[in-house]
């Protein structure tokens, strides 16, 4: 439940963020650290932000795409459609039915991580690349202000206000085995209101199997959505946005539809002295149904509320806030996975305060705590306290400690699974997933051509969920919460602007994980069942502005093999080179995955193709 209100203030046209130097771009606002705008460079956070034009100069068709920017997340593409991204590991093993789930995601507020399951079907977020403003990707935990399952991290997707997209829009890319188009009208309602409507299709071809085989596994998926920003007064602005999608997947036996529609309301109040007053309602549905394909199908309606006040008293900057949410769901499940009761509606509600004060002119503190109501689990608390030092204006260091909890879902709690003579029944008794982390980083701009940030982490966790035995005839199968161990690594990431018209970004994290099994439990499927994860990942950008209407962007990354099911290191590229024809006239190609014909990025993924499509971009 969460609410992030972005100001027309706060808001960075694409020629504006063309023409910054690396120290202008560190004190763009951010707010997903402190629920409150604040310098980039004044956050005491291993936060990552993706701009527009990051986005834009990318080629990158898809959230999924986008967040591959972000040198704090690994993100490996799967199939068609589908992706597993985690910050800091624990990405999971389907085949001990074990999700990447401690990753909170949202859009414009709106939280799209499934409580279902825990995790994100990433298929069904959709965003015309042209409409995000910044993404901001907090790795790390975030349960203080953003409460349960934001453990390992948070991405906050924040799309640009309708005044900063009139008149008219079209994105269309071909290639080979990828067809992409969009299009998109905008404009003012008198002097107070500005609007803009969009729509977008995507088709993309099937992969191939491990072993070279066709995949059989296309997928197709139509979106459409609209925003309107009314601003009543100087002080006000209210927001409505909507969204609505569908589209199939090709799955062995048929299909799987999809489909998502969502209405988000908001409201914000900048007052005279400092504070601001927010407040949001939205409602979503998302679906899944398999029966045309002898499966299941499940539905889930979310209604969500919230409200924030921030008061600035002398050296401090308080902001709280409450909310709840009703999640109602029905899941029409088959003969050998089915859920006891099949229907239900979860409430979850919260309270939260955090207060960010300064002990000295060059050190300052916050302090913060969130409480939860949260099903199966009752009550949950994660706290938070962070210093941030500033011997040099310039240079951040900064340090945290922070519990987070992934809260219980329907499928730890009442799902049944059959298969044979093996079979499965959700715990009643399975507790929250616990994280204490400990954090230590560092941001700094020594030139004004040259920032970087390097962050080190402990994280230990406890009562991860588990696969256990129950003493019963026949092989009997329930969850438990028999894993615990630690975790620690580097994350880190540069940019340098050697010239005008050149700038070079790097970043790359490292890893380490010592798991164990805690006394009683049974340990049958092993530690690799929280999944196995990269060692290492580099990535590496370069933007050139080659003439002032020739751009080329070229980007590189490697990823260590994964241990067990063991899958081999990769190295990729991808290009972009873009040339404006004539003023709102941009011609592109672009090329992904392009050192290889094939290669493989997770256990029981297909091979993932190169891919070059060609590109067109108006603007009236």
């Amino acid at each position: 439940m969460a609410c992030v209100l972005a100001s027309p203030a706060g808001a960075q046209s694409l020629d504006a963020l063309r023409g910054m130097s690396i120290d202008e771009l560190a004190q763009v606002n951010v707010s997903s650290v402190s629920k409150a705008d604040q310098p980039l460079a004044d956050a005491p956070a291993a936060i990552y932000v993706i701009d527009h034009e990051d986005i834009v100069r990318s080629g990158a068709a898809t959230i999924p795409e986008m967040l591959r920017l972000a040198p704090n997340l690994q993100t490996f593409e799967q199939a068609p459609g589908k992706w597993v991204v985690t910050a800091r590991g624990l990405n999971g093993s389907e085949n001990a039915q074990n999700f990447p789930n401690k990753l909170l995601v949202l859009v414009d507020g709106r939280a799209v991580y499934t409580p279902l399951f825990s995790g994100v079907y990433w298929d069904l977020p959709d965003v015309l690349p042209d409409n995000v403003e910044r993404i901001e990707v907090i790795s790390g935990p975030g349960a203080a202000l953003w409460g349960a399952n934001a453990v390992n991290g948070v991405i906050n997707i924040i799309t640009r206000n309708a005044g900063q997209t009139s008149g008219f829009y079209t994105d269309l890319r071909a290639g080979p085995d990828r067809q992409i188009g969009g299009v998109r009208i905008g404009g003012a309602l008198g002097d107070q209101v500005a609007y803009r409507a969009d729509i977008r299709a995507l088709r993309e071809d099937a992969f191939r199997t491990a072993t070279g085989a066709p995949a059989h596994d296309a997928w197709e998926r139509l979106g459409g959505s609209f925003r309107l920003d009314w601003a009543p007064s100087a002080a006000d602005q209210v927001s409505l946005l909507g969204e609505a999608t569908t589209g199939d997947h090709l799955v062995p036996g048929g299909k799987e539809d999809i489909a998502a529609r969502s209405l988000t309301l908001r409201w914000n109040r900048h007052e005279a002295n400092g504070g601001e007053l927010q407040g949001q309602l939205y409602y979503d549905r998302s679906q899944r149904d398999e029966r045309p394909s002898g499966g299941g199908e499940f539905h889930v309606d979310t209604y969500d509320g919230e409200v924030q006040r921030s008061w600035l008293f002398g050296s401090h900057h308080v902001v709280a806030g409450a909310g709840a949410r009703l999640a109602a769901y029905v899941i029409n499940g088959t003969a050998s996975l089915f859920f006891v009761p099949p229907s239900d509606t979860l409430f979850i509600a919260n309270a939260f305060a955090q207060d960010s004060f300064a002990l000295t002119p060059a050190l300052s503190a916050t302090a913060g705590l969130k409480v939860e109501h949260l099903p199966y689990a009752g009550t949950s608390l994660s706290p938070e306290l962070r210093l941030a030092w500033k011997p040099l204006a310039t240079t951040l260091v900064w340090a945290s400690v922070e519990r987070a909890v992934r809260s219980p879902t329907p499928f730890d709690d009442t799902v049944q699974e059959r298969a044979g003579f093996v079979s499965l029944s959700g715990n009643p008794q399975f507790r929250t997933e616990k994280l204490v982390a400990a954090e230590l980083g560092v941001r700094a701009q020594p030139v004004r051509t040259f920032s970087f940030s390097v962050t080190g982490f402990f994280h230990h966790y406890d009562d991860l969920r588990t696969v256990e035995l129950v003493p019963a005839p026949g092989f009997v199968l329930t969850w438990g919460n028999g894993l615990a161990g630690n975790s620690y690594g580097i994350e880190a990431w540069a940019d340098w602007r050697p010239a005008s018209w050149w700038t070079l970004s790097a970043g790359g994290t490292w890893l380490e994980e010592d798991f164990h099994f805690k006394p009683g439990a049974s340990g049958i499927v092993g530690v690799s069942q929280l999944g196995s994860d990269r060692p290492y990942q580099a990535k590496l950008r370069s933007s050139m502005n080659l003439a002032k209407r020739l751009t080329l962007d070229v980007d590189f990354r490697a990823a260590g093999p994964l241990p067990n099911p063991r899958v081999r290191a990769f190295q990729e590229a991808g290009a972009r080179l873009a040339w404006e024809a004539a003023p709102g006239v941009t011609l592109s190609v672009s090329g992904t995955n392009l050192i290889h014909d094939w290669h493989q990025e997770y256990p029981g993924g297909d091979l993932i193709p190169r891919r070059v499509m060609a590109g067109l971009e108006l603007t009236l």
